[in-house]
């Protein structure tokens, strides 16, 4: 089989290669996210099924409209293709999934070997007691963040705060790609031994990628929190709307000044920690406390907490989610 990034201009849309509708070239080199056209299908097929399963019949010229994906399935096992042959990228290839590309051993792999990962270079930043801001990114008091890319698209992680605060995890629950998520609402879970802490998504967006890196090993949010061990890249239909609830700039710097002076009066209070002498408990303050104490931190600073409001400012099927890591979260406090 032979791989190549190399595309066909002005392929057959997946909708007409599947026998769907006929005659539609893509013209958006397959950002089916995106697509008003995919959308559109996917609302008249939706339509259809609730039809088919109320008692009556679809009728017109839309009643014959399916997924691409049920109108494929209908084909023997040897004969369906790949969604990367579809694009254009590789040989015919058959796909033995169904399509359910989240848990194909080859999606994976093709990732890895042939996507490129951009990598993210803050512009600068600012130290604030010990933990790093970065210039430029916006901040929800759950310790996630959001750098906006371009198109509606923003990138997803968690700050530096939470990492150095459990000083790496164990494992991570994220939801697969396609997945819906809300503004303050939980979007993963971070586990380090029997605690787990949910962390919410700064915004309303629909997952389109995540980071198979920090899947495969989720103490590069602690490593690298703003750059290299990012989450989630979202599309977000109403981002404008959703920035004026997260902080920036001189209100994350505020905010991150009221967290750490908190913290250090809690480590004061549990440890005999004190910054004043020069204490300063290093980059895994949860295994650096005793047990019962650890359970207090968690409680304290990874508890579940509101949008703020800011008067200036400059969203699939089946399973929703997937444990990844050698420990598996087990119990439930929420960021």
């Amino acid at each position: 089989m032979n791989l190549s990034i190399s595309q066909k201009p002005a392929l057959d849309c997946l909708w007409t290669q599947a026998g769907v509708v006929p005659r539609k070239k893509c013209r958006q080199e397959f950002a089916c996210t995106t697509c008003r056209f995919e959308r559109i299908l996917a609302g008249v097929c939706r339509r259809n099924e609730l039809l088919r399963e109320s008692g009556p019949s679809p009728e017109g010229r839309q009643a014959g409209f399916v997924y691409w994906t049920d109108r494929l399935l209908k084909m023997p096992v040897s004969r369906r293709p790949c969604i990367h042959h579809m694009k254009g990228h590789i040989g015919f290839k058959n796909c033995t999934r169904a399509y359910r590309c989240t848990d194909c051993e080859f999606e994976q792999y093709f990732h890895d070997q042939f996507k490129v990962h951009t990598v993210l270079k803050p512009v600068d930043f600012e130290d604030i007691h010990g933990f790093s801001l970065p210039r430029g990114y916006y901040l929800h008091p759950g310790h996630t963040w959001i750098k906006i890319e371009d198109q509606g698209m923003v990138r997803m992680g968690i700050d530096d705060f939470a990492g150095k605060l459990f000083g790496g995890f164990d494992g991570i629950r994220a939801p697969l790609m396609g997945k819906k998520l809300r503004q303050g609402k939980s979007a993963l879970a971070l586990a380090r031994e029997d605690h787990e802490v949910s962390f919410v998504s700064p915004v309303n967006g629909i997952i389109t990628e995540i980071n198979s890196r920090v899947m495969r090993n989720p103490c590069l949010i602690k490593d690298d929190p703003y750059a290299g061990g990012w989450v989630f890249i979202l599309y977000c239909p109403a981002l404008k709307q959703d920035l004026k609830h997260l902080m920036f700039m001189d209100s994350s710097r505020k905010f991150m000044d009221e967290t750490v002076n908190r913290l250090y009066a809690f480590l004061e209070e549990e440890a005999g920690i004190k910054a004043a002498d020069g204490g300063w408990p290093g980059s895994d303050i949860y295994g650096n406390l005793p047990g019962p104490a650890r359970e207090r931190l968690v409680k304290k600073f990874m508890a579940p907490k509101p949008s703020p409001r800011r008067p200036e400012a400059p969203c699939s099927t089946g399973r929703t989610d997937r444990i990844y890591g050698p420990h598996p979260p087990v119990s439930g406090n929420s960021a």
